[in-house]
């Protein structure tokens, strides 16, 4: 369904979902409606189990008769949810979607998605892809996919974080997890080359739209930033009943990897959690060369505007062999180096603040909470340089906060902030990599969070979680939100995958949900239309059977 016109496309469902600290089993009622009139309260109506008939009322408010539950799940953070604990929500895999965009192996999904229930996560994480949605041609959405995945979501009691991805996903074609931007823009990007980021070297990355160009016509006539806002505008509309009521959170890509930065490494690299990559500098195409050579000009420094840093060297070389990146002597703590460094990530800020200052005007009182996403970039943070946070445009340094700026535009605009690498160990990494500080990374982004008072979204960075790394997520959760003034924290676990429900993943995954609920064990009674109970087990054993199969067939 090509959304073009005010022409409407609906259906509904009943789900039930039961709390054990709430014992009133609830249904869920959706409509969808594509580009519809607002109506609040929404069409998601709760209707509880009581003497009352369901045509006595059943919208979401506080004064319906509904009780706490239904108050509760229209306002999701309220005081009595807060007290249970930090929510869990679990990102479904990147492909769930096909390229037909419709939902892939429905029968699995469902399975799944009825197993993470019972399991007591609160939700999940959607990717919608920008290159899916708005795939053939400007302004021509197809929601249809998403719509499904939303309801049978919903049907499971579960809430969903929409993640608004800007950027492609994959190594190439074959890569079966392959998700390329909008062909109409693939398309402007083959006549005009210089809309992909580039480095010294020559090399195009296509990642993401440069940066540079954010607000001239370069799409069909429109901006980048412009056809962000158009997508994010038609996500609001298409899913306007459900904004704040089931769909809780929308997350807003920036950049490479749905990342507020710049594409100095890749995204796709298979050992990433290990890489001791400095990146490039990503400053060669003309529109930001247009940029940094003006801000030259203004300061008097004309030869300083010619290009990014001399003696980098190379991609993987030590950085105490540069002369830009080594402790003592490095130009990054020159003149030259700070007039650079601040110009780079300045544009990375300006980038971010486009963009947030959109989304918060678009989702203006839908309810929704919005978040952003920084990169977790940890490999080199003991040295004084950074120099792999530099090439990414944090201009992160031994005596410079970087992501203060950051913390302070998304504190601005109501943004939530998240990031990766809350399983991550110093005493493991520096085995491999002496420069690197993971702990020391997220420490300093958790304390520029609670300084700025902004939400945080916690994530794993690798998939392989034993109970070491369990147990270090809940470590760096208290850093952050133990305190006179408990603040708001929730973990997205990425991702969704086969070993999930293995046995003896599943147990430590079903464990660390409990411990970070602080104990509140709400082991979900889901119920189907004909109101059969599912068990937890059964459940997880016809996933783990459905992908197994679907993996070979």
């Amino acid at each position: 369904m090509a959304i073009l016109s005010q022409s409407t496309a609906s259906f509904s469902f009943v789900s039930t979902r039961t709390d054990s600290t709430h014992l009133t089993r609830f249904p869920c009622r959706v409509t969808f409606r594509a580009r519809s009139p607002p109506l609040r309260p929404a069409l998601v109506s709760s209707r509880l189990n009581s003497s009352r008939s369901p045509d006595a009322g059943g919208s979401l408010s506080p004064d319906n008769g509904g009780g706490d539950v239904a108050y509760q799940l229209h306002h999701d953070f309220s005081p009595q949810r807060r007290r249970r604990g930090s929510p869990v929500f679990v990102t479904l895999p990147v492909n769930s979607i096909g390229r037909d965009g419709r939902v892939a192996r429905p029968k699995a999904m469902m399975f799944s998605l009825k197993a993470l229930a019972t399991a007591g996560v609160e939700g999940v994480v959607i990717e919608i892809w920008w290159g899916l949605v708005e795939k053939k041609k400007p302004r021509v959405y197809d929601w249809r996919g998403y719509e499904e995945l939303v309801a049978m979501a919903c049907k499971c009691g579960l809430k969903v974080r929409a993640v608004l991805a800007f950027h492609q996903h994959g190594t190439g074609p074959d890569d079966p997890n392959w998700m390329p931007l909008p062909l109409w823009v693939l398309d402007e990007i083959q006549k005009d080359t210089e809309l992909a980021y580039c480095d010294r070297f020559g090399q195009r990355n296509i990642e993401y739209i440069s940066l540079g160009c954010d607000i001239l016509p370069v799409l069909c006539g429109r901006s980048p930033i412009q056809a962000y806002a158009d997508f994010m505008r038609n996500f609001r509309d298409t899913f306007e009943s459900l904004l704040g009521v089931v769909i809780t959170g929308v997350q807003i890509g920036m950049g490479p990897g749905g990342e507020l930065r710049y594409p100095s490494f890749s995204s796709q690299e298979p050992n990433l959690a290990w890489s001791h990559e400095l990146g490039e500098f990503q400053c060669y195409d003309k529109y930001m060369l247009a940029s940094l050579n003006a801000s030259a000009r203004n300061i008097g420094k004309r030869e300083w505007g010619n290009g990014g840093p001399f003696g980098s060297e190379s991609l993987m070389q030590n950085p105490e062999h540069t002369d830009f990146f080594r402790n003592d002597g490095g130009s990054w703590d020159t003149p030259y180096g700070k007039f650079f460094l601040e110009w780079y990530s300045d544009m990375l800020l300006l980038h971010g603040e486009r963009i947030c200052r959109e989304a918060e005007t678009i989702f203006r009182g839908t309810e929704v909470h919005i978040s952003a996403k920084l990169a977790a970039i940890h490999w080199h943070y003991a040295m004084q340089s950074h120099p792999s946070e530099l090439t990414a445009g944090y201009y992160n340094t031994s005596n410079r906060d970087g992501y203060l700026p950051i913390a302070r535009m998304f504190s601005k605009y109501g943004f939530s902030m998240c990031c990766s690498c809350f399983e991550m160990q110093d005493a493991v990494t520096q085995k491999i990599n002496p420069d690197g500080s993971p702990e020391g990374f997220l420490r300093q982004l958790l304390l520029v969070a609670r300084l700025c008072d902004i939400s945080l979204e916690g994530q794993n960075f690798s998939t392989n979680l034993d109970d070491g790394a369990f147990t270090q997520v809940l470590k760096m959760s208290k850093f952050y939100s133990d305190g006179i003034e408990k603040r708001p924290f929730s973990f997205n676990f990425v991702r969704m995958d086969k070993r999930l429900f293995e046995s003896r993943n599943w147990d430590r995954f079903t464990r660390f949900v409990r411990q970070l609920s602080n104990g509140n064990i709400f082991r979900a009674r889901l119920n189907s239309v004909r109101e059969v109970r599912l068990k937890t087990t059964p459940v997880v054993a016809a996933v783990g059977l459905l992908y197994h199969l679907y993996q070979h067939s």
